[in-house]
């Protein structure tokens, strides 16, 4: 996991760096400078270093709501790595809890919900990439377990996962049909309650909330901070949710 990271944030430093000079070939056959600037700019600019990070890492999910601290798996590697990257990149602070059905499911992490005007978009935003599924049969929807939301299968017959969207169940009884459609890579070792309060807010007809439900931050447990610092990619309830949420057919 450390290497893999280690590279990940190095070849991204890379794309920076051409991307920042307007793709010029300079960028890449100079001396290196400029790709070692960038290196040490991103590694300066992180909320933690993800190589610090044990097999399964613990993370504490602030809310302005409470938190929520969840355990990620080590046999779902890509999501675990992907999450931790993204979580290291400060992607989701200020991201919100964009659909919230009672009795099933959370979900955030849609990068649009940093703008109001993007609501009517709510729910199709990622960071341009999906992730292959790892379904594991032991990972059921258990309450407070952690999974990627996913366009839905028509178009997406491998079951991709979103780069970014994930849920937490609130409901493992309503979310029991998802178990092995959906990869579970974490579970909630922590603020169950908060996962309750979060489901329990006012909806509108689009299960988005009246109120803004937003991540704070999401950093490591037991790790030093450093001092400074489209198809809707949607989860389906169950028939008998759906009964009750009747607006949410697709």
């Amino acid at each position: 996991m450390k290497n893999f990271i280690r590279i990940a944030l190095l070849v991204a430093a890379a794309s920076i760096a051409v991307s920042c000079n307007g793709g010029k070939k300079k960028a890449a056959d100079g001396n290196g400078a400029e790709a070692k600037d960038s290196t040490e700019t991103m590694a300066n600019t992180l909320a933690f270093d993800p190589a610090l990070l044990p097999e399964e890492p613990v993370f504490d999910i602030n809310t302005n709501m409470g938190t929520i601290t969840v355990k990620l798996y080590s046999d779902t590697p890509k999501h675990r790595d992907n999450f931790v990257k993204l979580a290291s990149e400060r992607f989701y602070d200020g991201i919100l809890f964009h659909r919230i059905i009672k009795g099933f499911m959370i979900q955030t992490g849609d990068p649009l919900t940093k703008d109001p005007a993007n609501k009517a978009k709510f729910g199709t935003g990622g960071p341009g990439y999906e992730v292959p599924a790892e379904i594991v049969p032991t990972h059921s929807h258990i309450k407070g377990a952690l999974a990627a939301a996913r366009k839905g299968d028509q178009a997406n017959p491998m079951k991709n996962s979103s780069g970014s969207q994930f849920y937490i169940v609130e409901n493992p009884g309503s979310c029991k049909h998802l178990d092995g459609e959906y990869t579970v890579f974490g579970e909630t070792v922590n603020g169950f309650d908060v996962i309750d309060k979060i489901a329990s807010v006012q909806v509108d007809g689009r299960d988005c909330p009246l109120q803004e439900v937003k991540i704070i931050s999401i950093v490591p447990v037991g790790i030093e901070q450093p001092a400074t610092d489209v198809t809707s990619s949607d989860v389906t309830p169950s028939d008998s949710t759906a009964q009750n949420h009747n607006r949410l057919s697709e």
